[in-house]
């Protein structure tokens, strides 16, 4: 069942929050959109889930519109809160699980199974407004996944948890996308989406600056970094050939070169100079080749 988006705008007026986006999201894996504040993410999610329409483009899923009837198939979870402040965790997942389609004991044996999971069993008799800002979301999450949907789509998911609650959502996405699940999620921390996506899409004021697979997206950036931490001045090493960027760092230095071959020179060069602690070479990172596309730094 694959998401399909084809040339897809939407336009307020004059302004356009999305523009000409194009994008296949794979079944069964995990899709991440990644882009500052007014990228266009929230509104792609919109219009994905038939809460919005394009003002041109095609969006289908599986060859089909999605529309009210492919909605028991898709679970939300909104960058907003959206749950009921005043009523109990138990009654309220209920109530949105049979809007779903569930029967409610079908219900409270997921629910079970969902507090069990994030350890927090006696929450289910505790309104909302009880709960601190990471078990909201928490209850949030199980609210958008407890009908087991084929797509599952998270705006934000991890954002402004502490890190504790992060690592228990990260683990939770991650064995729905294990048991088989399309997840499409957004996020402005790069280091989530580099953590747990094989396909990606960076937007920038609505139009998509890469995308493609994550490997892929690695391969062609052709650069790489290189890691030197030594007790002796390694800033000359900015002037070899082959030293696209240099950046100080407290333990030594930080280069960006043109491949593999170019460590090797550096390595002659610094060698017998002094005592090496490290010396490691990295795949460049998302925030690397976003700088080099967009031209700016990503936050």
């Amino acid at each position: 069942m694959v998401l399909k988006l084809e040339h897809v705008t939407k336009k307020f007026g004059d302004f356009a929050a999305v523009d000409n986006l194009s994008l296949e999201i794979p079944e069964k894996e995990m899709f991440g959109f990644l882009g500052a504040n007014g990228a266009g993410k929230t509104t792609t999610f919109r219009m994905i889930l038939g809460l919005m329409d394009p003002t041109a483009g095609n969006i289908t899923w599986n060859g089909k519109p999605i529309n009210y009837s492919t909605s028991p198939l898709i679970g939300y979870l909104p960058e907003e809160r959206g749950l009921y402040p005043k009523l109990k965790v138990r009654d309220q997942i209920v109530y949105l699980a049979r809007l779903r389609g569930m029967q409610k004991k079908a219900v409270l044996k997921e629910l079970e199974y969902w507090l069990e999971r994030f350890k927090v069993p006696e929450y289910a008799d505790k309104k909302v407004e009880e709960l601190s800002k990471g078990n909201q979301q928490k209850i949030q999450f199980v609210a958008a996944v407890i009908h087991k949907p084929k797509l599952i789509i998270l705006d934000e998911p991890f954002s402004g948890l502490d890190p504790v609650n992060v690592e228990q959502l990260k683990e939770a996405v991650l064995e729905l996308k294990e048991a088989g699940n399309t997840i499409v999620f957004s996020s402005h921390r790069m280091e989530h989406v580099e953590e747990m996506c094989e396909h990606l899409c960076i937007m920038q004021k609505g139009s998509p600056i890469v995308h493609g697979s994550l490997k892929d997206i690695k391969r062609s950036f052709g650069k790489k970094n290189l890691v030197i931490h030594a007790d002796f001045d390694l800033s000359w090493l900015k002037e070899l050939n082959g030293v696209t960027s240099a950046k100080k760092t407290p333990e030594g230095i930080q280069l960006q070169i043109t491949g593999e071959s170019v460590a090797e020179e550096v390595l002659k060069e610094i060698f017998g100079k002094g005592f090496i602690r490290k010396f490691d070479l990295e795949e460049p990172s998302l925030n690397d080749i976003f700088i080099e596309k967009a031209g700016a730094s990503y936050e």
